[in-house]
């Protein structure tokens, strides 16, 4: 072998003893919110604060730094897009931004973290802003000083907490992008206002018993895809998707025996980011190749699994019998085009997660604004609960009844996920474009769905996104798939094609 080689399997080597440190923290982390009693919060607090400054000096190490200089230096590491040259890019970027942050920091966060998430449940359960509001005001104290060390060329602090989750991207950019969007989601939005077609969503409501429910999701979630041998679904306070590594994929949701939707739904939703972690190469675990590229795009694959898929007719052509015989009582006479046309009632509505299509994206760029404000310091964190009804009213025409269904509603803030966010709406658009191109690749998706076949459209996705890991940024992955840039258009159109349908606006 080679200098070059020797030098790159040393750093590699470095890379998946950090990651695998890192994968420690996350099965605690998940254990955390499922199974650890509330009495444990401390203690982990303290078992995941060490694992955290242990990584930290992992992936700080100063030989890192060397490695990845000599290996800069020698020049030969073959096609930019190659597997080893996206490696060593990747490696640099993320040694660059840790070694900005000192060990103290990255320990405080994990122990803040873990312990504002148990707050936040209680407040959250109790619908009391005042018991989070002390792990939310340290919050925003840590992730502002996060953003003073890594540093931004821009001027707003946002933005170097945005790059951790969206590479590249700025607050402006992402505030270019949404504008167009909002406008169009507004005209639709007062279009189906003023559509006299309604759907019965009461069928939603009905009795729905929470063991069916597992059966019907789990079943759904293993025939998109997910593997059940290499992953499992459990119930928590927040949906969320766990990737352990190669061969461990967590999934969670939360059940509600009278809102069909919450779980159902939201277990296609972190299905869909299971199978991208499913599908990104195991060989390649702790490598850049070996990670999704970014948070909008990971958000892309469990909106479109959601979305353009599980809310999509031919979808329900195939589930709808399945559903009928696992809730006789509840959907035992509800005809077929009622139950789909319920599914995707377009309204205001108070949680994010349970929103619809079209109304989701406001959500979103309300917590944006939000965000920015919080951490430029314009808003204190006490001013939340007023700040967040104020634009609320301004965004969907409601007054939010209690912080549960307000200000309290996202795990996202007490984890320290500020910056997180946006990526959701992001995700939409991109989700949009991965459809088209698919259905241009593939054929009519919607006769395969109909069939029960989603088989040909996971192995796309494997083939044309998740394989890659970070060969390509996201924004130059949209176009290597799609042939376009991002744009806001075909999310817009598909929207206008669905909802004009149902509402009778075309």
């Amino acid at each position: 072998m080679s200098r070059t080689d020797d030098l790159y399997l040393e750093l590699a080597r470095l890379l998946r003893d950090a990651a695998l440190l890192g994968s420690c923290s996350n099965v605690l982390g998940w254990d955390e919110q499922t199974f650890m009693p509330e009495g444990g919060a401390q203690f982990r607090s303290e078992q995941l604060g060490l694992i955290a400054g242990l990584t930290h000096e992992r992936a700080t190490s100063p030989r890192i730094g060397e490695l990845l200089s000599e290996l800069e230096a020698a020049g030969d590491l073959g096609d930019p897009d190659g597997d080893r040259a996206v490696n060593v890019r990747e490696a640099r970027r993320s040694y660059n931004r840790a070694t900005k942050l000192p060990r103290r920091l990255v320990e405080e966060l994990s122990r803040t973290t873990t312990l504002a998430q148990q707050a936040w449940v209680k407040a959250r359960g109790d619908s009391e802003f005042s018991i989070f509001l002390p792990w939310l005001e340290k919050m925003i104290g840590l992730k502002r000083e996060e953003a003073q060390c890594i540093g931004f060329g821009s001027g707003v602090a946002y933005d170097a907490l945005l790059d951790d989750y969206e590479p590249g991207a700025t607050t402006a950019d992402i505030a270019k992008v949404f504008a167009p969007l909002r406008d169009e989601l507004v005209k639709l939005v007062a279009a189906i206002h003023h559509s006299s077609k309604r759907p019965n969503i009461d069928i939603l409501t009905r009795h729905y018993p929470k063991t069916p429910q597992m059966v019907l999701s789990e079943g759904a979630s293993r025939s998109i895809g997910f593997d059940f041998e290499r992953g499992r679904i459990d119930a928590s306070a927040h949906p969320f998707c766990s990737g352990f590594g190669p061969g461990d994929c967590r999934l969670t949701t939360r059940y509600n025996d009278h809102h069909f939707p919450s779980a159902f739904f939201g277990v296609l939703h972190e299905s869909g980011h299971g199978i991208y972690d499913q599908g990104l190469p195991t060989e390649s675990f702790g490598l850049g190749i070996g990670q999704a590229v970014s948070l909008g795009i990971h958000e892309s694959q469990s909106r479109l699994w959601e979305n353009f898929v599980g809310r999509s007719e031919s979808f329900w052509r195939y589930m709808y019998p399945t559903a009928q015989l696992a809730f006789p009582q509840a959907l035992g006479q509800v005809g077929f085009d009622d139950f789909h046309f319920a599914i995707n009632d377009v309204r205001p509505s108070f949680i994010r997660v349970e929103a619809d299509e079209v109304t989701y994206n406001l959500h979103i760029m309300l917590r944006f604004e939000i965000e920015q404000l919080l951490v430029s310091g314009e808003l204190q964190p006490a001013d939340v609960p007023g700040v967040w009804n104020e634009k609320f009213s301004q965004y969907f025409g409601l007054n939010v009844p209690n912080d549960s269904q307000g200000c309290l509603q996202d795990i996202h803030w007490s984890g320290g996920l500020l910056g997180y966010f946006p990526t959701y709406a992001l995700g939409n658009m991109y989700a949009a474009q991965f459809y088209n191109a698919a259905r241009r690749d593939l054929g009519d998706l919607e006769e395969q769905f109909a069939k029960g076949q989603f088989k040909p459209l996971k192995a796309w996705l494997n083939e044309k996104i998740h394989n890659h890991g970070k060969r390509y940024s996201a924004r130059r992955l949209v176009e290597v798939v799609t042939g376009e840039s991002l744009s806001h258009v075909p999310l817009v159109e598909h929207l206008n094609r669905k909802f004009g349908a149902l509402y009778g606006l075309n």
